[in-house]
């Protein structure tokens, strides 16, 4: 039975000396698909099948065994990120995320994750973007943030500060010489959470806000989330 199934490649792997093996994420999750003669040089699938190519997937499907690839329609080959390492290196980063998500939460993110990588294709700022997915991502990891209060007393007022270590907000009666970030950041941080990405067009942050979200993400993720990836690691070296 041919299958058509809408989704973006995530991982590809070598399979003898012409084929491959391809994870495509889709609504339904991640589907694993035999990619026959993929390698060859004169294969239809060669330039198709690529890492972090979005398409339209006609596939032999097999319940509970592996499907074979019949044909693809490219929705977008997201050539401007293939090409550069950084933009290339915060995919490789959310993608990486998102699998370990997709691990523990069965709620749907797919089109949350698509819509940043296109936002990152169409040339949004790469860190803005991913500080948004990583924002969303915290309920579902279980470690979502509180964002309307104080997180040692409550108090939804006289919020001077974010901390990390401390996991939020932090008001003018409970700071403990935390560093003092710029209001523009407290209010950022709320917008991130609730914004639909689809609806993103412009983005105009300044570096010192920009730099002030993701700390307190990295501080709070290291802290709170128990996750260590290497593509992480990867990404602050080139930052």
């Amino acid at each position: 039975m041919i299958k058509e199934i809408e989704g973006i490649i995530v991982r590809e792997i070598p399979y003898g000396e012409t084929s491959k093996i391809i994870h495509v994420y889709t609504k339904d999750g991640i589907i694993s698909v035999m990619c026959k003669g993929a390698k060859a040089l004169k294969s239809p699938f060669r330039a198709t099948t690529l890492k972090f190519t979005y398409g339209k997937f006609n596939i032999y499907y097999k319940e509970n065994k592996l499907s074979t690839l019949s044909s693809v329609d490219v929705i977008h080959s997201l050539s401007h990120i293939k090409n550069d390492i950084v933009l290339l290196s915060y995919v490789n980063y959310i993608t990486e995320l998102t699998v370990q998500v997709l691990k523990q939460s069965s709620d749907n993110i797919y089109d949350d994750y698509i819509e940043t990588i296109l936002k990152i294709e169409e040339g949004l700022d790469p860190l803005v973007m991913t500080n948004i997915l990583e924002i969303k991502y915290l309920d579902y990891l279980g470690v979502g943030l509180n964002l309307d209060s104080c997180v040692s007393c409550g108090a939804k007022v006289g919020i001077i500060t974010i901390d990390g270590d401390r996991g939020g907000y932090i008001c003018s009666k409970c700071y403990q010489n935390e560093i003092i970030v710029d209001k523009k950041t407290i209010e950022l941080l709320r917008m991130y959470y609730y914004v639909d990405i689809k609806s993103i067009s412009k983005l105009k942050i300044s570096d010192k806000v920009k730099n002030e979200i993701n700390t307190f993400l990295n501080t709070y993720y290291d802290r709170y989330t128990g996750l260590y990836l290497k593509s992480k690691n990867f990404l602050k070296k080139l930052m």
